[in-house]
């Protein structure tokens, strides 16, 4: 756990800062800055856009009875994907780009799907509470 905090709150914003560092001495300051800003409004937007749509989708299949299982998944990684476009830094873009795009997403989702059903049988992500 304490390796996955370091690489969250250290590792992760000084590789962002490298990269808007180095994309401001290719590009310049100022234009280095309106990218930041317009990644944060396209994320915003097209965050919103995919987010509606996995809603759209998950009452659609609650009203036919179904279990919204593989949507939620998707509800999860569309937030994940908004917050690191909302986020400044290039490579968190990226990544919340392809969390955002609904082709990507689903291979994201099917490798999500594989792990959990791993820490799953491993014992390690209990799905009911256990009885002492």
């Amino acid at each position: 756990m304490f390796r996955i905090l370091l690489i969250l709150f250290i590792v992760a914003p000084a590789v962002e800062l490298w990269g808007i560092i180095q994309v401001g001495k290719i590009i310049g300051g100022w234009n280095t800055l309106a990218l930041v800003i317009l990644t944060g409004f396209l994320g915003a937007w097209l965050a919103k856009r995919q987010g509606l749509q996995v809603l759209r989708l998950v009452q659609l299949q609650l009203s036919r009875g179904q279990m919204p299982a593989e949507a939620m998944l998707d509800g999860i990684l569309v937030l994940a994907g908004g917050i690191l476009l909302t986020s400044p830094g290039f490579f968190g873009d990226l990544l919340g780009l392809l969390l955002l795009i609904p082709y990507t997403r689903m291979i994201v989702r099917h490798l999500v799907k594989q792990w959990l059903w791993k820490q799953i049988s491993t014992g390690r992500i209990y799905l009911f509470f256990r009885r002492r």
